[in-house]
Order: C-alpha cells, then sequence, then structure tokens
C-alpha cells in the first residue's frame, strides 16, 4: 500500500473499481496492526472538490476566501488554490504557507487582531495589499509601515458580539471618524468585512442588520472619496449544505437591495469548516480499559440497581488531534472499525480519554457503545478542522501519518475545473491504490 505522510510533497493513493475511503482505512489499520498500533490521518482531497462544486452551485455569487487557520495542511492548501480559492491568513507563518503554494499575493487577506510591527512589514515586503483593520491603534501602524495597503474595516454585528465577550471592530457609529482618520492619513480604504457566526439563531436579522450597516459604510466611504468595491461576509458555514442554502435564502435579496451586480461590488465569504471538515478522518486504537460498576438506589421502589460504566484510554487524546476539546468544543461520537451493531447486542456507557491519565485529556465524555477490548480501533469522521497543527507538518510535536485519497470520479472532475498535476498541483503524485 502507498502513502505518505504529510510532507512538501504529496502521494495521492486513486481509488478505482469501487474502493472506498473505508477500504484505506482498513488498509492502513492492518498495516498498523503489524506495528506500533499508531493512530493516522485519511484525507479525501475530492471532498474538497465536492464542497466547491456545491459552494458554486448554491451561492455563485460569494466568492470563497478560504481562511488558512482552519486546516494548515499545505496539501489543502494547494488543492484549493488549484480551484481558485482565495486566502485569509492570520500570521506570518500562513501568509509564508499559502505564497510557498503559488498564490499570488493580490489573493490573500491579512485579518488577525492587533497585528505585530513585523507582520505588517513582511505583507508590505511580500506585495499583500489587502488587511483587515478593527481599531484606531491598528490604523496607525499601518498607516506607517504599509502606507500602500488597501484596507477593509472590520464591522462588529450584534450576533457576534452576542457570542463573544471581546468583540473586535468598529461600530457603525465609529465608523465615520475612522474614515476620516484614514483619509487624513492617506490610507486607501475598500471594503467592509464582518462575521456571522453559526450559532446564529436568527440569520435574517442578523444579515439585514450586518449588510445594512455595510450600505451605510460604503456610501461613508464614497463620500470622502474611497472607491468601496470589496464587501467580506465572513465565515460560519457548518458545512452542511441546508444550513448554506438557509444562508443564501437570507444573503440573496439583501445583496441584490444594497449591493447588486451593477455595483460592482465583489462580494467575498470565508468558508472554512465548509470545505475541509468531512475531508478528514482519524483512526485510533484502544490503548486501555477501566472498568467502573456505579450503585444506585431506586428510592420510589426500594431496589438497588448495579450499572456499568467502560473507561476507554486512546493513543490520542486533547493534547495532540482532539486538542480544541480543551476550547470546549464537542467531538462526535466514534464508529467502531468493522463492527456491525447487532439487534441483541447491549451497548454501555463509556467515556474516551487520552493516553497522559490527566483528568483533562478526556475526550469523549459519555457515549454508548459495544464493550471494547484493547487493540480495537475507533473512527472519528469530520476532523478536518479537529487539531490539524498537531498532524500536520508545522506542528513540533510527533507527526501522525496523513494518507491522500481520490476516487477517480472525483480526479476526472477535478480535471474538468482545470486542475492538473503538471501545473496546478505540481507537488502532488498520483498512484493507483493497492490493498
Amino acid at each position: 500500500m502507498k502513502g505518505l505522510a504529510d510532507n512538501p510533497s504529496y502521494i495521492i493513493e486513486l481509488l478505482e473499481g469501487g474502493v472506498t475511503l473505508e477500504n484505506v482505512i482498513d488498509g492502513h489499520i492492518c498495516e498498523q496492526a503489524l506495528v506500533e498500533k499508531s493512530a493516522f490521518v485519511v484525507g479525501d482531497l475530492g471532498a474538497l472538490m465536492r464542497k466547491h462544486v456545491c459552494w458554486q452551485s448554491v451561492v455563485p455569487r460569494l466568492q470563497p476566501y478560504y481562511p488558512v487557520k482552519c486546516n494548515r495542511s499545505p496539501a489543502v492548501i494547494e488543492v484549493l488554490a488549484s480551484l481558485g480559492l482565495g486566502f485569509v491568513c492570520a500570521n506570518k507563518t500562513e501568509v509564508s504557507l499559502v505564497l510557498e503554494q503559488g498564490v499570488p499575493p493580490e489573493s490573500i487577506i491579512l485579518s488577525g487582531v492587533c497585528k505585530q510591527l513585523a507582520l505588517i512589514k513582511y505583507a508590505a515586503k511580500n506585495n499583500v495589499q489587502h488587511l483587515v483593520c478593527e481599531n484606531q491603534a491598528e490604523l496607525s501602524k499601518i498607516s506607517r509601515l504599509h502606507p500602500s495597503a488597501k484596507l477593509l474595516l472590520q464591522l462588529t454585528t450584534e450576533a457576534h458580539a452576542a457570542e463573544t465577550s471581546m468583540a473586535f471592530g468598529f461600530s457603525l457609529k465609529s465608523c465615520r471618524h475612522l474614515l476620516e482618520a484614514a483619509k487624513d492619513l492617506g490610507v486607501q480604504v475598500v471594503g467592509v468585512t464582518f462575521h456571522i457566526p453559526s450559532s446564529c439563531q436568527d440569520l435574517q436579522q442578523a444579515y439585514t442588520h450586518a449588510l445594512s450597516d455595510a450600505r451605510c459604510v460604503f456610501d461613508m466611504g464614497a463620500d470622502l472619496g474611497f472607491n468601496m468595491n470589496i464587501l467580506d461576509i465572513g465565515g460560519g458555514f457548518t458545512g452542511l449544505e441546508f444550513q448554506l442554502q438557509q444562508v443564501e435564502s437570507a444573503v440573496r435579496p439583501l445583496l441584490d437591495a444594497y449591493f447588486p451586480p451593477m455595483s460592482g461590488v465583489q462580494v467575498l465569504a470565508q468558508p472554512g469548516r465548509f470545505y475541509v471538515a468531512s475531508a478528514f478522518s482519524l483512526a485510533v486504537s484502544v490503548i486501555g480499559k477501566k472498568v467502573e460498576t456505579r450503585h444506585w438506589d431506586r428510592l420510589t421502589q426500594g431496589v438497588n440497581h448495579e450499572d456499568t460504566e467502560f473507561l476507554y484510554y486512546m493513543n490520542e487524546g486533547v493534547y495532540g488531534p482532539f486538542s480544541h476539546k480543551l476550547l470546549g468544543k464537542s467531538i462526535a461520537v466514534p464508529s467502531v472499525h468493522k463492527h456491525a451493531l447487532c439487534a441483541e447486542e447491549g451497548v454501555f456507557p463509556s467515556s474516551l480519554w487520552g493516553p497522559t491519565l490527566d483528568q483533562l485529556d478526556q475526550v469523549v465524555e459519555r457515549c454508548l457503545l459495544p464493550e471494547l477490548s484493547v487493540g480495537d480501533w475507533l473512527c472519528f469522521s469530520n476532523m478536518g478542522v479537529c487539531g490539524l497543527e498537531e498532524f500536520s507538518c508545522l506542528s513540533n510535536t510527533p507527526q501522525l501519518p496523513v494518507y491522500y485519497t481520490v476516487s477517480t470520479c472525483d480526479w476526472y472532475e477535478m480535471q474538468e475545473a482545470g486542475v492538473t498535476l503538471d501545473s496546478a498541483m505540481k507537488n502532488f503524485s498520483l498512484v493507483e491504490y493497492s490493498a
């Protein structure tokens, strides 16, 4: 079987003749059973193409700019660049990574709160012109270190402010003052950006307020002589097509009213999770098992009950690819490798832990699983945004191997979209999968 960890050059396993992603995972688990049973990741590059097709069909007017912080794998960057996406970078490492993949500087937006002076200088040196500006101090720094920059003003929204205690950006009331300051400093302001979180319950109201405010900022900018031509509606896309359709239903009539195509305004969005979440799966093995028996009384019936709970320890935890659990994110219950649950088979309260025996190293607090044994494997899907730095080549920790795959159907579709190995994806080598 051919595969390669996430290095500057990549081998893609081409899946032909009905071979599925599950077959690839099975094969690599068999390989690991003969050695040290290390966890590994399988990346389905075809999933990126399928998401791109979905995006173009549902929201064709929104030009996707991928936020690199979601998944910094160079393979992902190269595929998305070949599909024509722009990129949003928050630090020097991300800018450097994107530039190394041949992305032109004009397709990069430098975001990030409270940018360091060195980062602004680096952007100027590499001709990255589009910068997000969140406050007056940021404007002053940019005017000194990158006077030719083209700024996107970060506009706060009620939905974003409700999600975090520290909402950065400008309110509509303060934008006039900022625009006047930019004009006095001789800095160009070319657009507005805002963010509606995916947790927002009323998308219609949130986008109505945000786009109405953005229109006001555009009008104020025009009054002061700025050529405002970029609107970035930010992220907040979960990865579900249904949610994307909800966003489209909320946004399309508002864009037609406030920023019609004839206005010449380029409308951007930042789909991160949408593109990469479903593209990666993580396989881990069970390395330890503990059984706890809990006794409790049902007072109304006077009967003593016994509840068995299994604690399973895996070879990866929150200090590795599940690090986002420390930020309060939940982890979906995994599937048990090659286990078809029978109707008669029992399931038991279980919890999943990392290998450190640290109380914080709990990956899944409580779930129902059949009884497992040490050496069994668990498969976590939708891991494209979950701690990718921990198995990316950019991490200082030991790398998990990443095996890239693409089906023949997806590969033909990528070629029809103009993606070729000899130009757009020159760092890839395509080989036929063999078990």
